[in-house]
């Protein structure tokens, strides 16, 4: 299926490179690479920091993207120490989300926070590359080279997250980032990751009541979805049990405290019934003190459940034949 679509995604390339016109060489000029001179020759260019500016601003308020991304471009690699460069750093990243580039833009955002941390907007823009982390965790998918559609992928929308978070660790959108790598690795079926993610929130944000109390109800719910991925998984059920109680005593108040007990109940029946399957095996294969153990087990897991009255009933059931055994065996010590 992925070399299918690698094909047909250099099919298109080629389709699109071979229907574009070309009404100019490809020139190389220092500070800016190769390029068309497509739009206007060269009548964008300027010779000064400022007045390239206005060309990229101009241009990109009559919604002309490409030749404002190319005029913001020149500003920033001619003059990257400029007074101008920043605000041309964020017209290019607005000009590629406008183009639906949303990993382009999302990667120019970057570099303005990275190479010039002091802008005025820093705030905006960490709330744009979190807007475009979402549209990409919401399924939206990653170009091939920038423009072909190409696959969606949780590895680099959480990616995008964890850089946004470092960006501004303690910003507006920092802990709702945490919160979504966990959502991001919940969509892998990636459970224990997603824990991490969750437990990592719930932790930094830990003064933020409603993110905490948030993220601790994720990680049960996550843990309970790792639990029924197999057979059931024992241990992860007592994870997640855990885990609902510890939201349930730190957050009292908080309207999902009866769904987390419902769902400690239903894991506690479960675990007993698990408990109830292991020991009835045992009284098959006649592993008497096994099956005892588990029989116990039952009635300690979950001592209102059906399971428990039956395991109290065969309970009674394997120490009378034990007894009984224990009288038929000649020269048996009486305890």
């Amino acid at each position: 299926m992925i070399r299918w679509l690698t094909v047909a995604a250099l099919a298109a390339i080629c389709l699109i490179l071979c229907s574009v016109d070309c009404p100019a060489p490809l020139t190389y000029r220092a500070g800016e690479g190769w390029s068309y001179d497509s739009v206007g020759g060269d009548k964008w260019r300027r010779t000064r920091a400022k007045d390239q500016l206005e060309i990229a601003q101009a241009s990109f308020d009559k919604k002309r993207y490409s030749l404002a991304g190319k005029s913001a471009r020149r500003t920033v690699k001619v003059w990257p120490l400029s007074d101008y460069a920043p605000q041309a750093q964020y017209l290019l990243g607005r000009s590629y989300e406008a183009r639906g580039m949303d990993e382009r833009a999302f990667k120019e955002y970057q570099v303005l926070l990275e190479k010039y941390p002091k802008v005025d907007n820093y705030p905006e823009v960490l709330q744009r590359q979190f807007e475009i982390a979402n549209r990409f965790l919401a399924g939206q998918w990653f170009k091939l080279w920038g423009y072909v559609p190409f696959f969606p992928s949780m590895d680099r929308t959480s990616e995008m997250y964890e850089k946004l978070i470092k960006n501004g660790p303690y910003s507006s959108v920092a802990s709702q980032s945490q919160l979504n790598i966990g959502t991001a690795r919940e969509k892998q079926r990636e459970y224990f990751k997603a824990v991490r993610a969750y437990e990592k929130a719930a932790d930094r944000y830990h003064d933020q009541p409603t993110v905490a109390a948030d993220a601790l109800y994720r990680a049960g719910l996550a843990y309970n979805k790792q639990a029924k991925t197999a057979e059931y998984d024992q241990s992860v059920a007592g994870l997640a049990i855990n885990t609902f109680g510890d939201f349930a005593a730190l957050h009292p108040n908080d309207p999902r405290v009866s769904d987390a007990t419902e769902i400690i109940s239903t894991l506690k029946t479960e675990q007993a019934r698990g408990s109830f399957e292991i020991a009835k095996y045992y009284a098959k294969k006649r592993r008497w003190d096994a099956a005892l153990i588990y029989y116990n087990e039952v009635i300690i897991k979950d001592p209102n459940s059906p399971y428990a009255q039956e395991a109290k009933k065969r309970l009674e059931d394997l120490k009378q034949q034990k007894a009984a055994r224990g009288k038929s065996t000649p020269g048996a010590k009486t305890k």
